[in-house]
C-alpha cells in the first residue's frame, strides 16, 4: 500500500528534468523509439558540436494536442527537442506544461509594433532547471506554436557554422 502511494505521489510531481512524453533530456535513442515508434532518425545534414543525429515524428500527441516533434541526439543521448503544434491548443498545452514542468520562470505577452500594419503579439513562457531550459513561443493569431527544450549551450551551438 505504501509503495502504491509513493508511486502515485511521484507520478503527480513535475519531472526532475524536462521531457517529451516521458523521454527526458539525456535519454538514449532506444527510449525515443519506445515513446515515438514512428520516429525517423538520421544523421544531421550539417556539422554541429551540439548534435549528430535527429529523430523526427510528425504524428504525436503532446499535452493533449496533435503535434510534431524533433529530438536531437549526441553520443546516443537526447540533447534537445522541439515540439510544434497548432495555436488553437495553446491554452491546453501551457496548462499541461505548468503541471508537468512546474511554475514557469517567466510568462510574458509583448506587442511588437510595426511601421505599417497590425502589431504582432508574442506570448512566451520560460522554464529553467539546472542546465536545462524550456521556452514556448507563440505569435498569437498565427497557426504554429513552438516549444524548444535543451540543455547547456545547445541553442547557441546547433546551427553554428564551423
Amino acid at each position: 500500500m505504501q509503495r502504491a502511494v509513493l508511486i502515485l505521489l511521484f507520478a503527480a510531481l513535475p519531472a526532475w528534468g524536462f521531457d517529451a512524453n516521458g523521454v527526458l533530456i539525456g535519454a538514449d535513442e532506444a527510449a525515443v523509439h519506445k515513446a515515438f515508434p514512428s520516429a525517423r532518425c538520421r544523421e544531421l545534414e550539417w556539422k554541429s558540436k551540439a548534435a549528430e543525429r535527429r529523430c523526427d515524428d510528425a504524428k504525436v500527441v503532446f499535452g493533449g494536442a496533435s503535434a510534431r516533434i524533433t529530438l536531437y541526439l549526441k553520443s546516443d543521448r537526447v540533447q534537445a527537442f522541439d515540439v510544434r503544434f497548432d495555436e488553437r491548443d495553446l491554452e491546453r498545452v501551457v496548462a499541461f506544461l505548468k503541471r508537468r514542468y512546474g511554475a514557469p520562470m517567466s510568462e510574458t505577452r509583448d506587442k511588437i509594433e510595426r511601421g505599417s500594419g497590425e502589431a504582432r503579439e508574442i506570448y512566451k513562457v520560460r522554464w529553467e532547471k539546472a542546465q536545462q531550459r524550456a521556452v514556448l513561443t507563440s505569435q498569437l493569431k498565427k497557426k504554429r506554436v513552438d516549444l524548444s527544450v535543451w540543455q547547456g549551450n545547445f541553442d547557441e551551438e546547433i546551427y553554428r557554422v564551423w
